[in-house]
């Protein structure tokens, strides 16, 4: 029994949802996503809200089940508020700013790292140590955030590196911590 998909999704004012043979198009204020919807699952939208039902107990019909609400879940929040990640660059000269359709970098490398930054995601650098990437497709946020981060992952000794802002880097002691 799937618990995530038995709960009703509450649709904000100025959400709409259309519900089409293989996909759910959700419209919104800040823009439009569309979520796949899977054979065996239907989608029921009444009283300001969705709720998502599957035909049979099939194991792959119960894990689409709650993939699909999940998904509209997110489509919903996205299409209505919008989501975010919060980056820290973490170093002594590391540095990021936004020039034109890009994200030039100084991570302590010999060359500066450029990135090209996509069109349905927008970077931000409020300062020179932080990094906001924000959309409403909480996907591709994780993803292009999560690509910003692998250019120079936080280090366990000394913390450099670019780190989310909740994330925690465990330290480790280092050669002086043996004795």
């Amino acid at each position: 029994m799937s618990r995530i998909g038995n709960k009703k999704v509450k649709l904000p004012a100025g959400v709409n949802v259309e519900v089409s043979a293989e996909v759910v198009k959700i419209t919104g204020p800040k823009g439009t996503l569309e979520a796949p919807l899977f054979p065996g699952i239907t989608i029921e939208v009444a009283d300001g809200s969705v709720s998502v039902k599957r035909d049979t107990d099939v194991k792959q019909q119960r894990a689409y089940h709650g993939l699909v609400r999940s998904l509209i879940a997110n489509c919903i929040t996205g299409t209505s508020e919008g989501f975010s990640k919060n980056l820290q660059l973490q170093g002594v000269g590391y540095r990021a700013q936004k020039k034109g359709n890009s994200l030039v970098m100084t991570l302590g490398f010999s060359h500066e790292i450029n990135m090209a930054i996509p069109q349905d995601v927008n970077v931000e650098c409020p300062e020179p140590t932080k990094v906001i990437v924000s959309g409403i497709d909480k996907q591709r946020v994780g993803q292009v955030s999560a690509v910003i981060r692998s250019y120079r992952p936080p280090e366990p000794y000394k913390g450099k590196g670019i780190r989310y802002s909740d994330e925690i880097v465990r330290r480790k002691a280092g050669k002086a911590g043996k004795k």
